[in-house]
């Protein structure tokens, strides 16, 4: 991976050694540090890499908190609506609006103290920042959170984890190599009702489980859009990265949430679709539910020819996940032999409303508490610890998605050792556990 080596030099020869240039040219003695913000020794220096609907969505989220000053953003998009939505997104509305908010708690109305990068490796060499959000298209996943643990910075990746399940593998390793933090957005785990749900499953108040119902659906194809005039200020070859060569097309770099076409989400160059982009969310509650974080199933069964509804995950213990909509109410369904517990985003339902009020005993199952996905991470950042959603989790749950899409690519049934990581006696199947790569960004 030595590519990556040579960012600092990529910069020096920009007249950018250690991302000096650009640096924000007025930063107020306050630097915002009025009554109700730690001093700014104490503040978390954060950078964004990726601004449109999700990165636009986490920088208002991470910039509202005490601790945080934002100092920097980069996007290969200047500004424009080619993202999702109508409201103009990109690196220089990203700026602005740091600054603004910034100016807003100023007396003097002004500020200037956050720089705009179109290259990621600008914003990496600076060595004032402490941690990253990384929101981009889930090709770029593994490339760029390895080369911001290499960098020395922790950071908030969204979710699925990778494209691949070798680039999971890679990013769990280079993550433990540089001892980061690093937090998945798969921030159903920080909901109350979720993990109620899981420690209902995880403690026996179901009885024993028997099955678990995962509401996800199905996988992308390939990308068949032809070209479009790219928009001034658009870096298309830096958006593809490692992607196959392609034209601009405003179908192909869309960030809305449509799976079924139209977004870079519909599309397998750049995403498995919908298995991935939900399975990140449910299928993670399901691992979480049954106590599988480090493990993952050791079967997929296709539907076709089988006596399952839909694509159905076995585990080593026979509980099958079943990619449907189960029989009650919830997007992630946990059926026992004495009960259910479904849960959804802001519900959660059981078929005794007693178990609703539940309250754990100290020698039960309690899982990690947390009630606020980013500010997890911003508390282990400062503590040192892995949080609720670690490299490690978001990976064994990229692993269930990947298992799904590549079932459903090949039209049948597959065998996984989750202790090998690996399929068994199957060279088809492991010919997509990775995927072609353009230099120079390689895993």
């Amino acid at each position: 991976m030595s590519h990556r080596i040579s960012r600092r030099q990529f910069v020096k020869g920009l007249g950018l050694a250690a991302g000096i240039a650009g640096f924000p040219t007025i930063i107020p003695a306050s630097a915002l540090g009025k009554a109700g913000r730690p001093a700014p020794s104490d503040r978390i220096v954060m950078g964004f890499i990726g601004l449109g609907s999700m990165g636009t969505g986490n920088l208002h989220g991470f910039i509202s908190k005490p601790e945080v000053q934002v100092v920097a953003v980069c996007d290969v998009n200047r500004e424009g609506t080619n993202y999702a939505g109508n409201s103009p997104m990109g690196r220089e509305p990203a700026r602005l609006f740091v600054e603004n908010y910034y100016a807003g708690k100023e007396d003097s109305g002004k500020y200037e103290g956050c720089a705009a990068y179109e290259d990621f490796r600008e914003i990496l060499a600076r060595e004032d920042i402490d941690a990253m959000c990384l929101a981009l298209p889930d090709h770029w996943h593994a490339y760029m959170a390895i080369a911001t643990a290499e960098a020395g910075k922790d950071m908030y990746s969204e979710k699925p984890l990778a494209r691949t399940i070798y680039e999971g593998k890679k990013m769990v390793e280079a993550i433990r190599k540089y001892d980061r933090v690093f937090q998945t957005g798969s921030q159903q785990r920080s909901d109350g009702n979720f993990r109620h749900a899981c420690e209902l499953a995880r403690n026996g108040y179901l009885g024993e489980i028997q099955k678990v119902y995962a509401r996800v659906g199905g996988i992308s194809r390939p990308c068949t859009l032809g070209a479009a005039p790219v928009p001034d200020g658009f870096n298309m070859e830096m958006w593809l990265g490692n992607a196959p060569e392609a034209p601009y097309h405003p179908e192909r770099v869309s960030g809305g949430y449509n799976t079924e076409g139209g977004t870079w989400r519909s599309w397998r160059e750049y995403s498995a679709g919908h298995i991935s982009d939900w399975g990140a969310h449910n299928f993670d509650i399901a691992q979480w539910g049954l106590g599988m974080d480090h493990s993952g199933p050791v079967e997929v069964i296709h539907p076709e020819g089988s006596d399952y509804e839909d694509l159905t995950f076995i585990y080593a213990n026979g509980v099958p996940v079943i990619k449907t909509v189960g029989p009650h109410m919830g997007m992630v369904q946990f059926i026992g032999s004495e009960g259910w517990v479904g849960v959804d985003r802001g519900n959660i339902w059981a078929s005794d409303p007693k178990l609703l009020e539940v309250k754990l005993k100290p020698n039960e199952i309690h899982l990690y508490d947390s009630v606020d996905h980013r500010q997890d991470f911003l508390d282990c950042v400062k503590k040192r610890h892995r949080p609720i959603a670690d490299v490690e989790i978001g990976y064994r749950s990229l692993t269930v998605c990947l298992l799904g899409e590549i079932a459903l690519r090949l039209g049948r049934s597959l065998k996984w050792d989750p202790e090998r990581e690996e399929f068994v006696d199957d060279p088809e199947a492991s010919e997509l556990l990775t995927r072609p790569m353009r230099a120079p960004f390689q895993v």
